[in-house]
């Protein structure tokens, strides 16, 4: 394969809508193929689409406004943000406006009595967790990169916390979009539950663009934990290392984080971050809570590991060395990537009901064993979600064929088992196939919601599932 540039419609924008939006947006309209290069393209192997145009956007007003002009004229809209999905997610397959919320930055509430704030859909995790730092609260959500808000709010985003403090769709408390038909609304109040009709603001949460344009979020919040302590401990056999986790999640100890790297993984992190850990499957883990429940937890798990082969337990409460170790994890994509020069990442994710993710890691890591593409394997099996990392040619068309097999033998297992096609990239492009097969008839209920909510198909068009 060749991962080539696929332009969009240049030039079939109306001479009138660019009138229309320069005079909204001056020059935070940019048609220039440098700016449009930059929203083409993702984070995994898919082919770059170009935009026929890029807007910055600055307020919800804003949004709806440049709705309203596009709808019109029945031009495809595209929300933008951090530009790190990793299934084609923001990828502009008809053309269209790319609606870039990267400056919408504003965090524009906290309540700290409440436990909760408002952002705009543009504020970044990191931006929102050194604002919150000083009133002791954090957001815990970490899918690893630097990604906005709005935009893990759109791909149901997870993370590294997820065993413990959930996904996106248990943290967003209420959203404000802009609807295809151009008009704001607000899903929710503040309140933490409510029975007060359609629970819209899960629809929302999810939907990658597809039904509206998330512009406000409201999350909940947490208190920043009393201690906090990491551990890293490598094992003697994959086998070994999930079946710790499996008993330690069954013996109620709540672990923050537990996450998971194979021995491909653990010697591409130790080239990348110029780490030396031991090359074998590893678990890192963050523990929560008191100085003594934490102890309390370290000493648990460790004598867990030590019974399923675990090596030295290395722990540490120190924040330079938390940091360093979680920032390796959280370069773990690129380290794979780059197992060796010019190559591109395949990224796929599986999960699947805990007391199947031995099983399941145990026989894709034989799958994988047999490829002749590098891969690894890592993941936030607190939750039973695993990844595999391909370190892909772009220009071999055997590679890519030989990935999409090893990929849909990986999630035909995953659903045998009950799972699901992906814990956290959401469907964009690359899972349409396996969306449906998973859930048959019910995505014709998304389909008729999508008609229903935007009849032109212009918002995000071609992503989770055809019409």
């Amino acid at each position: 394969m060749n991962v080539h540039e696929v332009p969009g419609a240049r030039g079939a924008l109306p001479a009138s809508l660019i009138a229309e939006l320069r005079a909204l947006f001056g020059d935070r309209l940019h048609l220039g193929e440098a700016v449009r290069l930059q929203h083409g393209g993702s984070e995994s192997h898919f082919a770059v689409m170009l935009p026929d145009a890029v807007v910055f956007v600055h307020s919800t007003e804003e949004v709806a406004a440049l709705v309203k002009s596009c709808v019109a004229a029945a031009v495809p809209i595209i929300p933008f943000g951090a530009g790190t999905s990793v299934e084609g997610n923001t990828l502009p397959v008809r053309g269209g406006i790319s609606v870039d919320l990267s400056e919408m930055t504003a965090i524009l509430q906290v309540n700290a009595e409440d436990f909760d704030c408002v952002v705009q859909a543009g504020v970044r995790r990191e931006q929102l967790n050194e604002h919150l730092r000083d009133v002791g609260l954090f957001f815990p959500i970490d899918p690893g990169a630097n990604a906005t808000i709005g935009g893990m709010a759109s791909t149901r985003a997870s993370g590294t916390n997820a065993v413990r403090y959930g996904t996106m769709r248990d943290v967003v408390l209420s959203l404000k979009v802009v609807t295809p038909e151009g008009r704001i609304i607000r899903t929710a109040r503040r309140a933490r539950k409510s029975a007060a009709g359609y629970d819209l603001t899960r629809l929302y949460v999810g939907s990658e663009g597809t039904l509206g344009i998330i512009t406000e979020i409201t999350l909940r919040l947490f208190g920043i934990p009393e201690a906090i302590s990491s551990a890293v401990c490598g094992f003697e056999t994959l086998q070994g290392a999930v079946e710790t986790v499996v008993q330690a999640i069954q013996l109620g100890i709540p672990l923050a984080r537990v996450e998971i790297l194979d021995d491909v993984q653990m010697k591409a992190v130790n080239a990348w971050s110029k780490l030396n850990y031991p090359e074998v499957t590893t678990l890192l883990f963050e523990f929560h809570g008191s100085a003594t429940y934490v102890q309390e937890q370290v000493d648990t798990v460790r004598e867990l590991a030590t019974a399923n082969g675990g090596g030295e337990f290395q722990w540490s409460n120190l924040p330079e060395e938390r940091n360093k170790l979680w920032k390796a994890r959280h370069e773990a994509y690129y380290a794979a990537v780059n197992l060796r020069p010019g190559a591109i990442g395949w990224t796929t994710d599986v999960c699947v009901p805990i007391s199947r993710l031995a099983e399941c890691i145990g026989e894709t890591k034989l799958d994988l064993q047999q490829a002749s593409v590098p891969a690894t394997i890592l993941g936030h099996v607190g939750d039973g979600n695993f990844h595999v990392v391909f370190s892909l040619d772009p220009n071999s068309r055997e590679e890519l064929e030989e990935v999409e097999a090893i990929n849909g033998k990986l999630v035909r297992r995953a659903l045998a088992m009950d799972g699901t096609c992906t814990g956290e990239h959401g469907i964009g492009l690359g899972k349409q196939d396996w969306l449906v097969e998973e859930l048959g008839d019910a995505v014709d209920i998304m389909r008729a919601i999508k008609r229903a909510l935007d009849p032109k198909d212009l918002f995000n068009p071609g992503k989770i599932f055809s019409l």
